[in-house]
This record gives structure tokens, C-alpha cells and sequence, in this order.
């Protein structure tokens, strides 16, 4: 075995041979003199070779006369192939010899030692590669890569050897032996300078993260030099975004610990002070286009904070607003200019005719598992097209945006005349499929388990694909859902999902229900933050309620009374005339007949084991098919879809029930909910609701209503706000039997929050505090008012809780992002409630996912 150790990174090869002059100096000692100028490429005689052919090598020298110099130029070549360990060259009377010493062959490339990094991510790196030529040099740059490979999964104490074993027939087996150490973990990051942002926004902004108790979970808190830098770039977009146009990153320093293995990372800012916007303008250089047309497309707005984003996004719109009008080369820049004295940027958009440049080929290269088309469709432009540097950002943007990248990076590079571009996409693919459990428990929905698969690149093509089931202690049920982003070769979003699920009977719920059905979807884009979808439901629904749940009737003068199992009636009031003995005003029929007047006569035992509303009664075993045409408004400008900071978000919906099946109704429903950072990590929400659910003729079913809890007004129990029914309760007497609820046909309900670090908590943790008031209501009960059982009709009685009255609470969160997923718990003061609403002070709900 021949090894080489560390010290492969800086191997001479020997035999290596440099020509001074026209003079060369050979390891015989022999000088090549001009004599050798009259020789020719025929007269070498080549010695050594085994693979190669001679007049392959022979080759190398043709040209002419075989002077020192051409001689020099051969022997440069014959090493540069990487095929020749060695080459010297002699002569012997009047010829030239050349005698070579081949590199062997990589029979196989073997890692040993490795664990943290697979074998196929580490092949991936090196270029030394079976049935390939064995070269030192290679080996020696194979090597080094491994090495920064691992530094950037953070480990720095990796030590790394190649060896080789030699095999027959000028074969060797290449032999990479690592020891690879424990991982270098970032033991802190710290920041100097930063007063408009707290340290924890700033680490929310960085990919890299301190190293904690949780490590063992994340990859992320070892240091990586780009890492570094994308994050630098990141926390300057978050000033640049909050008008700190001045805000310089002056250093990022990494220092490592060696005995401790771990870096500090610190980070130096000079914020600046905060600008707003001045003036904004439209200057436009084309003659036919007026740039006060233009102003329509700026996002920016005078007196508003700077925010580079909406710049950005104005540099889209308008450019795309002048090509609309047939100025396909149009160029649009910013041109700001400071005014340190009144803290203001004036803006001036200059449009401009820019270089009439056409796109001759856009390539797409690196795609393993992608298909072309689906990364050329976010492009706004095709080949043959204007070429326009924002509508390449914009691509560019928009492909990492999907997730189905690791890397993404667009260059471009002249093309076959002067006005020609070519395009380049490089991307790298990486995974996108997922395979799920989770589990959590809920005050509301008891224990619930879920497992899932999906994929949101299937085969390549960009559609989402997922299939998910659950398993609770009060529900279960499986759905299947598929998506096609780019619907017919349009920006359309047309997707289905089909379900099951079945709910079974709570505290808040006095039924099973099971139901089933599908929905088709048509997601329409208006703008980058506005769209539209459209949807068909179909929903078969069946509600089930207990035997002993019903089994009360109403009998004579309209009180309850219960049927024996013959159909007669066992109990009565006393005032009818078949009563002939009376306890406490009541009595009875035994079962031979005659009446009894005994102590056991109480003609309410059928409530001892409770007894549901007639409003849900009216719908007991009885399939319903729900037929609904439906649409979504959905704005949104938050700066990120998980745990954002800024922004608003807002949803109008509508759905039409009555196109077939047996309900009929109109249902609208409004969302919105405005995020503010306030300051050091404070970041406060408002949230308003409200809904309305209308009859088209006649009446609601109770389980179409609006059953809300505290989903409005936290506090309260699942379905503990609105109107209920106390008919029940009320004539049985029995004091802890709860009413129904039975829905309300509107809602509202206004909340406001603020979320905070807890500053004597790590922040591996992942906690953060929260302070909310919550405000609502829940009116307008529209469903049956009484149901004929056969034996007599039993009423709806609201007893008052059918009133528009306000319920509110205050109270206190914990968030807690762990590892196993997110979880939160509350607990609320109630300060104002209704008659029969449940209240719940405490409430917990979690969840993991891995």
C-alpha cells in the first residue's frame, strides 16, 4: 500500500521538467543542443508506455523540427493530459528518446470513516472517478474540497488521508480515510450598533443559528462562510425594508474556539438614521409615453417609510406597464436622492429606451429531476423576445421561491451578434417530498394523530400531490389533495381534494357526524398580492345522535312524558282524567295497567342520561348532500407566510349552497389580520372576523349555523358562544344538564395581540410571551323553532341566548416553537359573557412533525 498523507495538498509531482531557453535539462544529464533541431517527430523512439499508443505520444512533439523549445512545449502537454506520472526525455546517437511512466487506473474509489456525510454526497464532489486516470494532482484538489465540504456541515477537526492500493494490470483502488471529528458549533452571535432592531429579529432574519440544547435536532448552527454572507445580505434587506437607506454591515467576524470547537460569530452594523419618502416621480425619456400615466404602477408613497421591496416591486410595474405599450426595450431605474437634513429619499423613476437586445437561447442546465418547462414558465419572456434585466431578476426570484431548488443563479453572456443574449439557468435540484407524522393533543379535539406523504414536485412537473390521514380520540378521517400550478400553460392554480371524515360525539358536540365529498379549485392570480379562487363543493353528510338522546316525547298538556316499550304512554299529568292517585302532583301507569302513585313515579327519568335539542333532532339520521358554488378574495402582503412580523392579510368568501342537493343557503365569511413590528421583537396583530349565513327560503339546518368558541374570543369552550337550546333543561329540572348549542346565523369578533421574546430564556428555546383581548359575538338563531316526534311537539327555547351580546376576555400566551412542533398555551379572564355560554380558561394545543 502507498499512502500519502495530509501533505497531499501540497505534493510535487515528480519528473516535472521546465525549459530555460532552448536548452532542457533531461535526468540523464544529457543537454539537447540545436543539434536536435534537424530531428523530426518520426525519429522518437518511445519507451514505457503500456496503455497509450506511441504514435499518440509521438504526437505531441509533430509540427515540425523538434527544437528545445517545441521539445518543451510536448513534454508541457504530455503532463497536462494527467495521463503520464512522468516524462524524460534523452537522446541516443541521433534520436530522441522519450520514456514515460503512466498513471494508473482507478479501478474503484472507496471512502472509509465517513458517517455524518453519505458516501454518494461525497462522489458527488470529487472528480477522481472509476476507470478513470489516477493523478497526484487531482487527488490532491479532491482532496481539499472534502475538506471545505465538511467545514461546511461544521466539522473542523476532520482529518482526511488518501491512500492507494495498488491492483494487477496497472490498476489501483483510491482509498479515502476520514476521521471526521466532532461538529464546530456556533456558540454565539452577537451584534454591535443594532438600536431599530433587537437582537432576536435579527436571528430571526439569519439562516444561521446558535448551537443549543435542541442542536441534535438542526443543522444550521455550525458556521459556513456563505452562510454568512447570505445572512449579512439578509439583515441588510430588513433595514433597507424599514428605511435605513444608510445601513452598512462593516464586518462579520468568525473566531474560532479550538478548545472548545465552537465559533462566535459577531456581527458590527451602523444603522443610521430612518428615512421616509419625499417626492415621488415618473420621468420618462420616450417620447410617446407620458410618465405621469405611469404613476398608477408606483407602490411607493410619499411620506410613507422607504421600503426597497416596494421600489423593486415599482421597477416591475412600470416596466412591465411601458412594454404593454409597445416598448418592449424600455429600461426603468431608481434615482434617489437624500435630504439628511428632513430624513426624506426623493424618488424619480427614470424610463428610459434601453439597448435593443434580443434573447437568442435561454439554457437550463443542472435539472436533474425537474422538467424544463417548469422552470422556462416563470420566466416572462421566451426566446426571441425583448431581453429585459427585471424580468430576469423576477424569474430569478420566483424560482427560489418555489422550494424546489437548493441553488439558483442566472448569468448571461453575448450571443451570436451584438444584439443577441444567452441566458443561463443554473439550478440544483434538491428534495421535495415529505413523509410526516404528527401527534398533539387539544383541549377541544382530545388526542389526534396524522400521518402524511407529499410532494410538491411531482415527477418533476411542479404539481403538489398529497395524501394525509387522522386519528383522534374524537376524530379521524383521510384526504387527498392535487394541485397544477400552471393549469393549460397558464398562471392558473386548478386543483381537486377529496375527503372523509367523521366527528363523533364531545362535550360541545351531541353527535356523530361522518361526511365525505370533494372539491374542485381555480386559483387565479390579479396581482403579485391579490387573487381570486373559484371552487365547487360537493359534501354528503350524515348526523347520528344516540338512542337514549332522543328518547323523551312530549305527551298531554304538553309536557314530557316517556312511551313504554308497547307504545302507551307511562307517565301523566295529574290534572288529566285517567290519573287517579297523585305524588306531587303526578302519576303514573304501571305496567298491568293500573296506576301508581308511589315515590319512583317521575315522568322526566328519560332525561336522568341527558337528551339533545329538537334542533339537531330534526336532522337525526338523515343524509344531507350539500351542493356549493363557491369563491375566495385573498390579499396578502406579509413578509413571510410563517410567524410574520409585517404586513397584512385579508380573505372575502362566499359560497352558494342550492346548485342540487337538500341545503340551500348563501354563507359569507371575513378574515383580516394586520401584523406591526412595533420595536425590539414586539410585534403586535390585530384580527378582525365576522360572518353572515343567509336562508334561500324557509329555514337553516341547526348544523349550517355558526358554532364558534374560542377560535373568536378565546376563553370559551369549542361551540361555547351563541344561542342554545334550554327546553330541555329547563323542564327537567336538573340543574346540570347543559344546553345545546344550535348556531347563530352571524358572528364578529375583533382581537388584538402582541407577541414578545422572553429575554431569560435561551433563544433555542423558542418561546416567546403574548398578551390578547378578544372581543365577539355570535346571534340571529334561523333553524327550526319546534319538531313533531309523533307524540307531540317539543319546542326550540332560546331563554335569551339568542341576544347580540358582546363577549370579551383578556388573558396570557406562551408560544413555544420546539422541536416537536409548535405549541401554545393560554389562559383567559372572562370579562363579559351570555346566558349558557361555556367557558374554558385554560386552554392547550400542540402538535409535532418529523
Amino acid at each position: 500500500m502507498t499512502s500519502f498523507a495530509r501533505t497531499v495538498r501540497t505534493v510535487v509531482i515528480a519528473g516535472t521538467m521546465t525549459a530555460v531557453g532552448v536548452v532542457m535539462a533531461t535526468t540523464s544529464g544529457v543537454v539537447l543542443s540545436s543539434a536536435v533541431n534537424a530531428q523530426s517527430a518520426a525519429s522518437i523512439i518511445v519507451q514505457g508506455n503500456r496503455r497509450i499508443e506511441a504514435d499518440t505520444i509521438r504526437s505531441y512533439f509533430s509540427g515540425g523540427e523538434l527544437s528545445a523549445a517545441r521539445v518543451d512545449e510536448g513534454i508541457k502537454a504530455m503532463y497536462a493530459t494527467g495521463l503520464f506520472r512522468d516524462v524524460r526525455v534523452s537522446r541516443q546517437g541521433g534520436r530522441l528518446v522519450v520514456q514515460v511512466s503512466e498513471n494508473e487506473v482507478i479501478n474503484r474509489v472507496v471512502f472509509e470513516g465517513n458517517r455524518r456525510l453519505k458516501t454518494d454526497q461525497l462522489m458527488g464532489e470529487i472528480e477522481s472517478k472509476a476507470r478513470g486516470t489516477f493523478s497526484r494532482a487531482m487527488v490532491q484538489s479532491d482532496t481539499q474540497r472534502l475538506y471545505d465540504l465538511y467545514r461546511r456541515t461544521g466539522r473542523y477537526e476532520v482529518e482526511i488521508t488518501p491512500k492507494t492500493i495498488e491492483q494487477p494490470n496497472g490498476r489501483i483502488d483510491l482509498v479515502f480515510e476520514i476521521t471526521e471529528g466532532k461538529k464546530a458549533s456556533v456558540r454565539a452571535i452577537n451584534f454591535v450598533g443594532n438600536n431599530a432592531f433587537g437582537r432576536q429579529r435579527l436571528l430571526d432574519v439569519m439562516s444561521t443559528a446558535e448551537s443549543g440544547i435542541f442542536s441534535w435536532l438542526k443543522s444550521n448552527d455550525v458556521y459556513d462562510a456563505d452562510r454568512l454572507n447570505a445572512d449579512q445580505e439578509a439583515i441588510r434587506r430588513l433595514y433597507l425594508r424599514s428605511g435605513y437607506v444608510d445601513m452598512r454591515v462593516l464586518s462579520a467576524r468568525a473566531d474560532f474556539d479550538q478548545a472548545a470547537n465552537a465559533f462566535t460569530i459577531s456581527i458590527e452594523i451602523e444603522e443610521g438614521p430612518q428615512y421616509r419618502i419625499g417626492s415621488v416621480d415618473v420621468q420618462s425619456n420616450i417620447r410617446d409615453v407620458d410618465g405621469a400615466t405611469l404613476r398608477g404602477a408606483v407602490k411607493t408613497q410619499p411620506g410613507a417609510v422607504y421600503n426597497v421591496e416596494l421600489v423593486d416591486k415599482s421597477l416591475e410595474d412600470v416596466t412591465l406597464e411601458v412594454a404593454r405599450r409597445g416598448y418592449a426595450f424600455a429600461a426603468v431605474r431608481p434615482r434617489g436622492e437624500r435630504d439628511p437634513s428632513t430624513l426624506t429619499v426623493n424618488l424619480v423613476y427614470v424610463v428610459e429606451e434601453g439597448p435593443r437586445v434580443y434573447v437568442e437561447r435561454i439554457n437550463v442546465r443542472g435539472n436533474t429531476r425537474t422538467q424544463d418547462r417548469v422552470i422556462r414558465r416563470e420566466f416572462d419572456m421566451a426566446e426571441g423576445d425583448a431581453y429585459n434585466r427585471v424580468l430576469v431578476d423576477r424569474a430569478e426570484r420566483r424560482l427560489k421561491n418555489l422550494g424546489f431548488f437548493k441553488d439558483v443563479r442566472i448569468t448571461t453572456e453575448p450571443g451570436s451578434a451584438a444584439d443577441r443574449v444567452i441566458v443561463n439557468v443554473e439550478i440544483q435540484d434538491q428534495p421535495t417530498g415529505a413523509f410526516s407524522i404528527a401527534g398533539g393533543y387539544s383541549t377541544s379535539d382530545g388526542f389526534i394523530a396524522e400521518a402524511s406523504v407529499e410532494e410538491r414536485n411531482f415527477l418533476g412537473r411542479g404539481q403538489f400531490v398529497r395524501l394525509g390521514g387522522t386519528f383522534g380520540q374524537r376524530s379521524r378521517g383521510v384526504n387527498f389533495s392535487f394541485t397544477e400550478p400552471f393549469l393549460l400553460d397558464y398562471r392558473l392554480a386548478g386543483g381537486f381534494d377529496i375527503f372523509y371524515r367523521q366527528t363523533n360525539r364531545s362535550s360541545w358536540q351531541p353527535f356523530q357526524s361522518t361526511s365525505y365529498g370533494a372539491t374542485l379549485r381555480l386559483g387565479i392570480p390579479i396581482t403579485e398580492n391579490l387573487a381570486v379562487q373559484l371552487r365547487y363543493s360537493g359534501v354528503s353528510q350524515r348526523i347520528s345522535i344516540r338512542d337514549d338522546q332522543v328518547n323523551c316525547y312530549t305527551g298531554y298538556n304538553g309536557q314530557l312524558s316517556r312511551f313504554n316499550n308497547n307504545g302507551n304512554v307511562s307517565y301523566y299529568e295529574a290534572t288529566d282524567p285517567r290519573a287517579v292517585g297523585t305524588n306531587e302532583g303526578l302519576a303514573y301507569v304501571q305496567a298491568d295497567g293500573t296506576v301508581g302513585t308511589g315515590v319512583t313515579a317521575n315522568p322526566y327519568s328519560c332525561l336522568s342520561d341527558g337528551e339533545t335539542s329538537v334542533a339537531l333532532r330534526a336532522i337525526n339520521n338523515r343524509t344531507r348532500f350539500i351542493s356549493m358554488l363557491g369563491y375566495s378574495l385573498i390579499y396578502s402582503n406579509l413578509d413571510r407566510a410563517t410567524n410574520p412580523s409585517q404586513g397584512l392579510y385579508a380573505e372575502l368568501r362566499q359560497d352558494f349552497a342550492g346548485a342540487g342537493g337538500n341545503a340551500r343557503f348563501i354563507r359569507t365569511t371575513f378574515e383580516s389580520r394586520y401584523y406591526q413590528d412595533l420595536s425590539n421583537d414586539w410585534i403586535g396583530m390585530l384580527r378582525l372576523q365576522a360572518g353572515h349565513i343567509g336562508a334561500l327560503g324557509g329555514r337553516l339546518d341547526s348544523v349550517d349555523q355558526f358554532f364558534m368558541g374560542p377560535e373568536l374570543v378565546r376563553g370559551f369552550q369549542t361551540a361555547g358562544i351563541g344561542p342554545r337550546d334550554f327546553a330541555i333543561a329547563n323542564a327537567s329540572g336538573i340543574l346540570g344538564r347543559l344546553p345545546d348549542a344550535v348556531g347563530g346565523t352571524m358572528y364578529w369578533g375583533a382581537s388584538a395581540e402582541v407577541t414578545f421574546p422572553i429575554s431569560i430564556l435561551p433563544r433555542d428555546f423558542g418561546m416567546r410571551g403574548a398578551l390578547f383581548a378578544d372581543a365577539g359575538s355570535v346571534w340571529g338563531y334561523n333553524s327550526i323553532r319546534s319538531f313533531n316526534t309523533g307524540g307531540g311537539v317539543l319546542p326550540v327555547t332560546l331563554d335569551g341566548s339568542d341576544a347580540h351580546k358582546i363577549r370579551s376576555a383578556v388573558g396570557v400566551g406562551l408560544l413555544w416553537n420546539s422541536p416537536f412542533g409548535p405549541i401554545r398555551f393560554d389562559y383567559s379572564f372572562v370579562l363579559s359573557k351570555a346566558r349558557g355560554d361555556q367557558t374554558q380558561a385554560f386552554r392547550f394545543s400542540g402538535g409535532t412533525r418529523f
